[in-house]
């Protein structure tokens, strides 16, 4: 409905983390967790399963020397979506024209902006506080009106992100046409 009033347009910004599944740090995430209520022997069952992990690489009948990871949870395994979200759950957003939507490590800002009032959106990019792949993080403009205003261009990190008229998401295609 804010799109049939003259004026407000919506900025979403589509983000991709840098390599997301190992950005947990295993302390945070037990500090997080025990803000849960989550029983501590869970937390320390989880902080053990992530800290001191040996990795190799095999290939064929060749292996790489044992390297060990303290942080990040591994790629694949079942818990690393739901311990990202966990580790991710105070990011929210403090402003109301701005929601923020999660699912494991997809994320997406939408804002509604009125007036060209675009620094509470720009604000809760900025306060996302996790590595963010520019180059992989898109946004979309959803405008109607007949003679759209050129708006700038989102800066994150000093990089530009691209801007898309559609963006697969969750396994749907959004349109900036809708």
């Amino acid at each position: 409905s804010h799109l049939d009033k003259p004026g407000p347009y919506v900025r979403i910004l589509f983000v991709d983390f840098s390599s997301a599944s190992k950005t947990n740090i295993p302390t945070l995430l037990q500090n997080k967790l025990n803000q849960l209520s989550v029983p501590s022997s869970i937390c320390q069952w989880i902080t053990s399963f992530l800290t001191d992990r040996q990795q190799l690489v095999r290939m064929g009948t060749l292996m790489s020397s044992s390297r060990t990871t303290n942080t990040g949870a591994p790629q694949g395994c079942v818990l690393s979506p739901l311990l990202f979200s966990l580790y991710t759950n105070n990011c929210t957003s403090k402003d109301p024209s701005v929601k923020l939507l999660k699912l494991a490590d997809d994320t997406t800002l939408i804002g509604l902006i009125q007036d060209g009032e675009e620094s509470a959106y720009r604000q809760e990019v900025e306060q996302l506080n996790l590595e963010l792949n520019t180059l992989r993080s898109v946004e979309m403009i959803i405008d109607f009106k007949r003679n759209p205003p050129a708006l700038s261009l989102l800066t994150i990190m000093n990089s530009t992100v691209a801007t898309v008229e559609t963006f697969k998401f969750l396994g749907s295609i959004i349109s900036q046409d809708l």
